[in-house]
């Protein structure tokens, strides 16, 4: 039998450590039931700030006044709540070079039900691309560290915006 000691690290577990190495210690966030792991280890962490916002305007809004203040902050939504975003990511972060890092929980594929959801995933990767927002998608634990660590290292290096999008098939949940 395997301890919780023993056990290996989840990508929640994986993410929220990123985070710390890399100083993101504000995250404000949209409520979301796939990344309820991450947001509980986060909340649990007293190195993090989080808090829930109304809409994910108002996450990348207190994000992005963070970042200019001086501290790192990465804003956590559903795929859902990324259709509200183009406005604000286009006239706040991309116009400032603000290197606000998202994450995104991906629904709208592998056996979606609803089809709001299908199509808000089948744009999002889009318009992030048309901004020239740099984008990834992770799918594997194994990769999870790495990608994570060097997307947010990119983000702060080139002070532009990042998103990293959480798959299904790394989080396990399904639709």
């Amino acid at each position: 039998m395997t301890s919780a000691a023993e056990a290996p690290p989840t990508w929640h577990d994986i993410l929220r450590q990123v985070f710390k190495d890399q100083g993101i210690s504000l995250v404000p966030y949209v409520p979301d039931n796939v990344l309820r792991p991450l947001l509980d280890g986060i909340h649990a962490d007293p190195f993090f700030t989080a808090f829930p916002c109304a809409r994910e305007e108002e996450a990348i809004g207190i994000a992005t006044g963070a970042i200019m203040a001086g501290r790192r902050a990465a804003v956590l939504m559903q795929t859902s709540g990324f259709a509200t975003l183009p406005n604000v990511l286009a006239s706040l972060p991309v116009a400032f070079q603000v290197p606000v890092v998202m994450v995104v929980s991906e629904r709208g594929t592998m056996g979606e039900f609803n089809p709001g959801q299908a199509i808000v995933c089948r744009t999002m990767r889009p318009i992030l691309d048309s901004m020239g927002i740099e984008h990834h998608t992770m799918t594997r634990l194994d990769e999870a560290a790495f990608m994570a660590d060097r997307t947010i290292r990119q983000a702060f290096a080139t002070r532009w915006p990042a998103c990293l999008i959480l798959s299904p098939l790394l989080t396990g949940k399904r639709s």
